[in-house]
């Protein structure tokens, strides 16, 4: 069979910062190659609309796949599998991704009959099974693991046997040069783990993997590196180096291997803190950038937003990511509810701190515990709003005062960093990179003032919405996590963690100081 897989457009965020390839759209490309089918990725971060219309027409794909990792994405992905349906009728579309799983049912009626399929959980195990009935007995599909259809649905998504059996296909990208992160201009994506213990009302990480975390072995992990062209990578872990001894072993044989990369990852404040060693030796190996998820500056935020890491602990794991001489970015959530002075403050805290500072509107989805707690009304149920940059929730102050209040954070905040006076001081990073032809980088920092602007996201919230999100329930005072999982929860036969690692992720659950 031929396989059209499909990665959307890029979001208000990702338009300046970051571009990064699709990685798990390569993993399942791989494992459908390794099938016996032939397979074709588009990635319309980097490619048009027309590119992909241009394909359909003329290579007449079996099946088309898309990944909707982002629920500002829907409407594009829902517009683009009924294009395609209607110039393949006898196509098989499906959608699968983060995202989809959590509104697998809303996809469907959106497709009006020309969305096949949406494939729960992880697609490395989803996809090879649901090809197979579509040889065999298509009128089988709907009883598959993960699949949902305008027929019926299955069980619940299986996990991946191994991790280490996969792979990505990175050779089908065709502009690989155009995926960067900051200044790590051109970078590649990889992982050394998936899945994540905890469980921050605000995420969806955890109750996509039913708090599950899986480990890749060191070799493996070392074999996908060696293969990678580019200088920069990402490991997308979604908390790095969890456990001290898999971070050691890892780094270690990239040691001896002698591979020369720069890496940028994420963690939080206490595995940094208590795993010193992993993150020095990470250093020496070539980590440049680490991204800190503080989310908040005073304990009620930390609360709000159940980060289990007190305020003292953040700020002494930023410490000691100064004293590593790296670049630290941290995240803080403004929620709707801030008035101009909470704003000023941000702003004068942020300006008072070496870290780079990115702020994020705080925004239930689908999948999360807040999703099903919040109380506020939701102000619109346009799925493009749905970015992390549009406020959906009611705000304090008057929407435009709120939007400017924000951009003109961000905007100082960008400036402080990404202006022309820290040009000057990357400047021989930027002639290397333009030496090799990489202007990823060089041309982010023209865009701010284009995508981030008040009168702009302002004008979005009046945009026609041609598909609405279904409506959140009402919201509960205590929600039960266990109906919004994806993938059946395992307990402790599902983490890959030493007994330390397990007590010290439960001692942060429970509230329990931990030390280093």
């Amino acid at each position: 069979m031929k396989f059209l897989a499909v990665h959307p457009s890029p979001l208000m965020y990702t338009r300046v910062f970051l571009r990064l390839e699709p990685l798990g759209l390569e993993l399942v490309a791989d494992t459908v190659r390794r099938l016996g089918h032939e397979v074709y990725l588009i990635d319309l971060q980097v490619e048009t609309h027309r590119d992909f219309l241009r394909t359909v027409e003329s290579w007449r794909p079996d099946v088309i796949a898309f990944s909707l990792n982002y629920l500002a994405n829907v409407p594009e992905v829902v517009d683009l599998a009924k294009m395609a349906k209607d110039r393949l009728p006898d196509c098989f579309v499906f959608i699968g991704g983060h995202s989809a799983s959590f509104t697998a049912d809303e996809l469907l009626e959106h497709g009006e009959g020309r969305i096949d399929a949406v494939l729960k959980g992880e697609g490395e195990s989803g996809v090879p099974l649901l090809l197979q009935a579509l040889k065999e007995d298509r009128n089988s599909v709907h009883t598959l693991p993960g699949v949902v259809t305008p027929h019926g649905r299955g069980p619940q998504p299986t996990f991946v046997p191994d991790l280490n059996n996969l792979s990505p296909a990175r050779d089908l990208l065709r502009h690989r040069r155009h995926y960067f992160l900051g200044m790590l201009d051109p970078c590649a994506s990889i992982e050394f783990s998936r899945g994540c213990p905890w469980d921050c009302s605000f995420c969806s990480a955890w109750t996509f993997y039913g708090r599950s975390y899986r480990v890749l072995n060191p070799d493996k992990v070392v074999e996908e590196l060696q293969q990678v062209r580019e200088t920069g990578v990402f490991i997308v872990d979604d908390v790095a180096f969890i456990q001290d001894k898999l971070g050691l072993e890892i780094g270690e044989a990239v040691a001896r291997k002698g591979i020369k990369k720069e890496y940028y990852l994420e963690t939080r404040g206490d595995v940094l803190l208590r795993n010193k060693d992993v993150f020095k030796l990470w250093k020496e190996l070539g980590m440049k950038y680490m991204f800190l998820g503080v989310e908040a500056i005073d304990e009620e935020g930390l609360q709000k937003y159940r980060k289990r890491v007190s305020l003292s602990r953040n700020f002494e794991a930023l410490e000691f990511a100064r004293s590593l001489d790296i670049t630290v970015a941290i995240n803080l959530i403004a929620d709707p509810d801030w008035d101009h002075q909470r704003f000023k403050t941000i702003r004068e805290w942020c300006m008072e701190i070496p870290e780079i500072v990115n702020i994020s509107i705080n925004t239930p989805y689908p999948g999360t515990e807040s999703w099903l707690t919040e109380s506020r009304n939701l102000t619109s149920r346009d799925y493009r709003l749905f970015d992390i940059q549009h406020a959906v929730l009611p705000t304090k102050m008057p929407l435009d005062e709120f939007y400017r209040e924000l951009v003109e954070t961000q905007k100082v905040l960008f400036t402080k960093h990404m202006g022309w006076a820290a040009v000057r001081d990357t400047a021989s990073i930027i002639g290397r990179q333009l030496m090799r032809g990489q202007t990823n980088f060089l041309r982010s920092l023209w865009k701010f003032d284009s995508v981030f602007n008040p009168k702009l996201q302002l004008a979005d919230h009046g945009m026609p919405v041609k598909y609405h999100m279904a409506p959140p329930p009402q919201a509960q005072q205590r929600a039960d996590a266990k109906s919004i999982y994806i993938h059946q929860p395992m307990g402790r036969t599902g983490r890959q963690l030493d007994e330390a690692s397990e007590r010290f992720v439960d001692a942060t659950r429970a509230g329990i100081k931990t030390v280093p």
